[in-house]
């Protein structure tokens, strides 16, 4: 890790993502929010980016800051972008909130040579404890919202995003932990102590 890297919007998993990202190579955000990670690629490493985003204030927000932007529904199939169209597509922490997130890992994998996707590990001890003592569905730093209000809908663990890789032939070239904003080294039993991780994956 680059530790002279901002740690952008006080989130450990985009500083690695930046981190991680060639200079000059082609980058699409999936769900890029208000643009943040891409506006520091293209200003700090001359990317050629484009982000994608349904939400109608961040795309605004995107085009404020010079972003190239298009609106898109992630449950749905990208049929308007090639094969191989891009170096490295991103999903930062939100394959947990999709409908069909096997769709739309095939499809990174299918636009981009690398796939980047980051996620709070549901197998993280702190939550484990939270559901076993107090029979609720716990919350953490990473798991902010209440079961009525959680824009997620298919929580998984490091454990079963390693088993999805695995069973469909995709290879996990890279990994970094992280727990709330600080990021991770030398953890053991990385699906019990850490509270997300960032994983850097390709097809074989």
């Amino acid at each position: 890790m680059n530790k002279n890297l901002p740690l952008l919007e006080n989130r450990a998993d985009l500083s690695t993502i930046a981190d991680w990202i060639a200079e000059g190579s082609s980058v699409l955000d999936l769900g890029c929010g208000k643009g943040t990670l891409l506006n520091y690629l293209i200003r700090n490493k001359s990317v050629n980016g484009m982000g994608i985003e349904i939400d109608l204030k961040r795309i605004i927000s995107c085009i404020e800051k010079g972003i190239p932007v298009i609106e898109h529904d992630l449950n749905e199939k990208f049929d308007n972008i090639k094969d191989n169209a891009y170096d490295y597509v991103i999903l930062s922490q939100t394959i947990q909130e999709l409908t069909f997130p096997e769709l739309l890992i095939n499809e990174i994998l299918r636009i981009g040579k690398y796939g980047i996707v980051s996620f709070p590990n549901f197998g993280f001890l702190h939550v484990r404890l939270q559901l076993f003592f107090r029979g609720r569905m716990p919350k953490s730093m990473a798991l902010p919202h209440d079961w009525y209000n959680t824009p997620n809908i298919h929580l998984l663990t490091l454990a079963d995003f390693k088993e999805f890789c695995r069973t469909r032939g995709i290879k996990i070239k890279k990994i970094v932990y992280f727990k709330g904003h600080r990021h991770q080294a030398g953890v053991i039993f990385p699906n019990l102590l850490s509270e997300g991780c960032v994983i850097l994956i390709e097809r074989i």
